[in-house]
């Protein structure tokens, strides 16, 4: 942080001010904090070895082989047209602003919820994944028994200790998820190669084999599907995992060089987490006695191979790794769906935007932000925890809905950035830039995906992810035309933005930033 000039902050601050915001947040975050971030949210550790099953209990070996890398691919497509709207747009909450920016006060709104709802329930996915994997790993030690009660006290427990770290300042934030990129590296080189000396043999072929074991074959973690749709489930595990990369967006404001630093940290995050988690669980495949009987063991796959396969003391050390990288997951989350609601509500977007978007002087964190985030992830959690649909849990459905609603976040600005490139709405380029012809290609083939993505997140068992996403949107429509249209301004534009200059300098007097 040395190198980051004086010129560099007048440079980052006029930016924002630019846009019609004030330097509350504390900017100190440096590039490497900012891709740290987000590879600590995608965090292989945690959806790469929670949701194994999808894989392991469908296609098998080639939904690692090559589900794996088609499914990073897709997610690579968003991180890249995002990194190029983002290196236009350093602001906080990013995804809101560049759905005002390059849409209207509609698509901005619409953007905003869509990712809020989004970040809140998959915090608190996150979070039931790390409390399930602190039972499968440690349970036993603590004689702890699977309740309602346990489960929700657990995710209450740490996700109160995420706050309260977001909430004294993003240097300790910072500091932590810088541990958690370096952390998460190393437990996956540490399980690459325990994997692959406790492997039997190294059957390659297995990789690239496409065995069905949807319905009772694979523990029913899949209805019974033909084997072309089972191999296109299995794209949800690396598609659910390599997501989160918003969050270099959402702490542009506390990031150094934004312009330059964001994007990088987007791209490279999703790259790196891409290829790390590639190697590893392939070595993981490798390391499995035989795929029938992996197949069977559902959800409790990756416990049953660690049991079989590796010594008592690597695994636990493996074991501890892996919790306090999710840990630090959760943590990232936080961070991220806090600056989500920040900066939501300084343009009057949420209910309570005064309190919401207040930042503490002492920290320089929206403290008000940080613990509604913490508070509503745990209510998701214990809602929707003992409650069915059908033939699936509220809660499986709605975080299949939320993964649904976070890419939809994602591509509505980028479709609208697909038209607005060039144009009097978007002419300014920010440093990171694709070109324009390779952004459109990168744009449409996102919005691709994002049709891929939908198609496959609602089929069975969470065919009702379908009904709920209409339902949102039906709502969504009744609130915006008799509520939010009259009410509701958007962020700062044009004229409004000169009219803003008083008002930043008091904000960033009161903050001490002045």
């Amino acid at each position: 942080m040395s190198d980051y000039t004086e010129a560099d902050k007048k440079h980052d601050v006029h930016i924002l001010h630019s846009m019609g915001y004030a330097q509350e947040l504390e900017r100190s975050m440096s590039s490497f904090s900012n891709f740290a971030i987000s590879f600590s949210i995608i965090c292989i550790m945690s959806g790469g070895i929670n949701s194994l099953a999808q894989a392991t209990s469908g296609a098998g070996g080639i939904a690692i082989g090559l589900g794996w890398p088609l499914g990073c691919l897709m997610s690579g497509f968003f991180a890249l047209a995002l990194a190029q709207i983002s290196s236009a747009y350093p602001t906080a909450g990013g995804l809101y602003h560049w759905g005002s920016i390059l849409g209207n006060r509609f698509t901005g709104w619409l953007s905003a919820w869509l990712n809020l709802l989004g970040l809140i329930t998959v915090l608190g996915a996150i979070n039931v994944g790390t409390y399930y994997f602190f039972f499968g790993a440690f349970g036993a030690y603590f004689g702890m028994e699977d309740t309602l009660m346990v489960r929700v006290l657990f995710v209450g427990a740490i996700t109160g200790l995420m706050a309260l770290i977001n909430h004294v300042g993003i240097g300790l934030t910072a500091k932590l998820t810088d541990m958690s990129g370096y952390l998460i590296l190393a437990a996956a080189i540490g399980l690459t190669v325990v994997c692959l000396v406790s492997a039997p043999s190294y059957e390659f072929a297995r990789l690239f084999t496409l065995s069905n074991y949807s319905g009772e074959a694979g523990g029913n973690v899949w209805p019974s599907v033909s084997s072309g749709w089972v191999f296109a489930l299995g794209l949800l595990l690396p598609v659910y995992t390599i997501t989160g990369y918003d969050a270099s967006a959402h702490t542009s404001e506390e990031t150094v060089r934004a312009q330059h630093s964001v994007p990088r940290g987007m791209v490279s995050s999703v790259l790196w987490a891409s290829v790390f988690g590639y190697i590893m669980l392939c070595s993981f495949v490798l390391m499995i006695p035989n795929m029938d009987d992996a197949a069977k063991q559902g959800w409790n796959v990756f416990f049953w191979a660690m049991d079989s396969q590796v010594n008592p003391t690597v695994k636990f050390v493996l074991y501890l790794a892996i919790f306090i990288s999710q840990f630090l997951c959760g943590l990232a989350t936080v961070t991220s769906a806090s600056r989500m609601i920040f900066a939501f509500s300084r343009d009057k977007g949420l209910p309570g935007s005064s309190a919401l978007a207040k930042v503490s002087p002492k920290f320089r964190t929206p403290v008000a932000a940080i613990w509604t985030a913490a508070v509503l992830s745990v209510l998701f959690v214990w809602g929707t925890s003992e409650v069915t649909i059908g033939e699936a849990s509220a809660y499986a459905i709605v975080v299949s809905c939320t993964v649904i609603f976070l890419f939809l976040s994602f591509a509505l600005p980028i479709g609208l950035g697909l038209f607005a490139h060039g144009t009097p709405k978007w002419h300014a380029m920010g440093p990171w830039d694709l070109g324009a012809a390779r952004f459109k290609i990168v744009a449409i083939l996102s919005l691709v995906s994002m049709a891929v993505i939908f198609v496959i997140g609602i089929q069975p068992p969470n065919d009702w992810a379908l009904y709920i996403t209409l339902g949102f949107f039906v709502l969504t429509a009744i609130v915006w035309l008799v509520f939010e249209n009259k009410r509701f301004k958007g962020p700062p534009i044009g004229a409004e933005v000169a009219k803003r200059q008083a008002e930043i300098a008091a904000a960033e007097k009161a903050v001490g930033e002045v």
